[in-house]
């Protein structure tokens, strides 16, 4: 992984959660892509309780990994469509 993922790396691990210096570079991207981490952004960003449950044991189960990313953007779509328009 070059400086790009570094970039990256450093980007999100300013939110906090990403990267607690425990966790080695393949298990960041996991969690990265397997919809755990972002979940967990939108959660700081829409606190809002939801009555869907992340699976944070995805373990390479692509089923699990969409089902996670499915809720994120629906999260995301909430988020925006609840918000009024403003330009």
């Amino acid at each position: 992984m070059g400086a790009e993922w570094e970039r990256e790396q450093t980007g999100v691990k300013t939110f906090g959660l990403f990267g607690s210096g425990s966790q080695d570079n393949l298990t960041m991207y996991m969690d990265l892509v397997d919809g755990i981490f972002l979940n967990q952004i939108m959660l700081q960003i829409d606190p809002r309780p939801t009555n869907q449950r992340i699976n944070k044991h995805v373990n390479n189960d692509v089923n699990l990994r969409i089902q996670n990313l499915t809720i994120l953007v629906r999260n995301i779509k909430t988020y925006y469509q609840d918000r009024p328009f403003s330009r």
